[in-house]
């Protein structure tokens, strides 16, 4: 009997034994199989780390940029590559950028419609050379169709000596009433040598006599 308790109570020990052995191992966490899975399985980002990964590209992007911008600013605007003298070497900054480019592009825009107003100025030229070039084909083609019309008209010879006979003595009297001393005295003799002496009455008289000092010439 009483070795019979004593193998009761050492097989109770050793069951005891197990049981807590098999408990603890139990809780004991298998690290083989937790190194295997944690090589396995990658790093998964979070939700904010990926914002702010996004939103810092993002800026960089913006500046980058920004910076073309300005770098191609200063490239195309012929003004900020003349740096003023108090300035030196140093780089332009960011307003004087903005500031040449602004006046540059004024600058373009004065000299656009100064080329406007010259090219409308062009076109009505040319309209009005094209209108004489009609008329003179006109008049030409018309003397090629009557060839006979033109045998008594004045040439261009005597056209000449009448009207030069014609300014000669208007010279003469402008040359005798008007005075060069000063502008005042200029426009003052002006104004009383066009009334006295280009009267419709007194230009008809001049006109008549230089026909009567070129009548042998004439006919």
């Amino acid at each position: 009997a009483a070795l019979f308790m004593e193998n009761a109570r050492k097989g109770n020990i050793v069951s005891r034994a197990n049981s807590i052995g098999s408990t603890s191992a139990s809780s004991v966490p298998n690290t083989d199989d937790e190194d295997s899975d944690y090589h396995q399985e990658p790093y998964k980002e979070s939700y904010k780390d990926q914002r702010r990964r996004a939103h810092t590209q993002a800026e960089r992007k913006r500046r980058d940029a920004i910076k073309k911008g300005y770098d191609d600013l200063q490239a195309i605007v012929p003004t900020c590559e003349q740096q003023d003298f108090s300035i030196g070497s140093q780089k332009l900054s960011k307003a004087i950028v903005l500031q040449k480019t602004i006046d540059y592009i004024q600058f373009l825009h004065k000299e656009k419609k100064k080329q406007e107003e010259e090219v409308s100025t062009l076109r009505k030229d040319v309209m009005a050379l094209k209108i004489m070039k009609v008329n003179y084909e006109q008049i030409v083609k018309a003397h090629q169709d009557n060839p006979s019309e033109g045998k008594d008209q004045v040439s261009d010879e005597m056209k000449f000596n009448v009207f030069q006979g014609i300014m000669d003595s208007l010279f003469q009297s402008f040359n005798a009433s008007i005075s060069v001393t000063s502008f005042q005295e200029l426009s003052a003799c002006v104004f009383s040598w066009i009334e006295e002496h280009c009267k419709p009455q007194t230009l008809r008289d001049i006109v008549i006599g230089v026909l009567h000092q070129l009548q042998s010439q004439l006919y």
